[in-house]
């Protein structure tokens, strides 16, 4: 059966719009508040060498745990809809964060820290003006990551009635073979692939204009 894809698309324009705007906004939410716990838990754990170790590995055999499953646990205390899906979302975009954030901490040459310390710099003043900054690069690597990740896994959150393209692809797969079946999936996972390409995009130029000339 012929794909005609450009007749699917005419006259639907506003609704694509829209779940693409859905998916995008989930996927950009659920990156931001999963990035800073990421960072934060980092922060609280990269001086102490077991429990950062103990995080890292954590951190990576979490991200073997099924999406649809932990999505399918989620729904007994949260129900359907948007909160279960951005649970899930915002659980799994922290992952590869927290191990660049730890990693990238504790590559700070402790002479830096040092001389930071000798010209009577706080604690605190270290941290947000001296490590954050020079671990910042390997950080927005595991953003960037975790971005990818998270803009295709958002498309299973249709299972429980979640936002986002991720209704066309399921739909369509549901009707195969019949009418627009295919092209209702392709125009999702197209879309989906556009909007990952444009937040990895917009990740580049964020590095280009934060990562200081002699860390890039």
């Amino acid at each position: 059966m012929p794909v005609d894809l450009w007749g699917y698309l005419r006259g639907r324009g506003e609704l694509l719009t829209f779940l693409t705007y859905q998916h995008a906004s989930l996927a950009l939410q659920t990156l931001v508040v999963g990035s800073v716990i990421a960072v934060v838990i980092a922060v609280l754990v990269y001086r102490l060498p077991f429990v950062s170790a103990l995080t890292l590995t954590t951190s990576r055999v979490a991200l073997t745990i099924p999406s649809l499953a932990l999505l399918a646990l989620l729904i007994v205390p949260l129900g359907l809809g948007v909160l279960p899906s951005f649970f899930m979302l915002a659980f799994f975009a922290a992952l590869p964060v927290i191990g660049n954030a730890i990693v990238g901490l504790r590559s700070v040459p402790e002479t830096v820290i040092e001389s930071a310390q000798g010209i009577g710099l706080s604690r605190w003043r270290i941290l947000f003006t001296v490590e954050l900054p020079i671990a910042w690069p390997i950080i927005l690597i595991g953003i960037r990551v975790s971005t990818q990740m998270i803009v295709g896994v958002a498309a299973i959150v249709a299972y429980v009635l979640g936002p986002g393209l991720g209704s066309l692809i399921f739909n369509g797969l549901a009707r195969l073979g019949g009418a627009n079946a295919l092209e209702m999936a392709l125009t999702g996972t197209v879309l989906i692939v556009v909007i990952a390409l444009v937040f990895d995009a917009l990740l580049v130029l964020l590095g280009r204009l934060t990562i200081a000339k002699g860390l890039s």
